[in-house]
């Protein structure tokens, strides 16, 4: 069950990071999903021990919520653009969440 839910976790945060390349600080967010890929490389390799996933899952729920918006206005409005700053911060808060998940079930089926 390792190996299809690790690669399919890779594949997935590779097409997040590549998502990123157009968007206002790709600096920030290419690592960060660039760090799940190899996460998930490293659980399909065997490489990770259970504890560095649910580090891992802890770090991205911490950043989730603080990445937080002050008001949630949703993730999506008619079009994929972003409509205010909320929305924003509530996609990438979305996005960490995602993460963190991903590690979780990692750190499950590692051990």
């Amino acid at each position: 069950m390792l190996k299809p839910v690790a690669i399919a976790f890779a594949l997935l945060f590779a097409l997040f990071a590549g998502f990123q390349y157009n968007d206002p600080d790709p600096e920030v967010w290419i690592p960060i999903y660039g760090l799940a890929v190899l996460a998930s490389i490293m659980a399909l390799t065997r490489v990770g021990r259970p504890w560095f996933f649910w580090l891992m899952a802890a770090l991205y729920v911490v950043a989730a919520i603080y990445q937080w918006p002050p008001h949630f206005e949703g993730f999506l409005l008619d079009e994929m653009g972003m409509k205010t700053v909320n929305i924003e911060l509530a996609r990438e808060a979305g996005g960490l969440a995602i993460c963190a998940i991903a590690m979780a079930i990692l750190g499950r089926l590692v051990r």
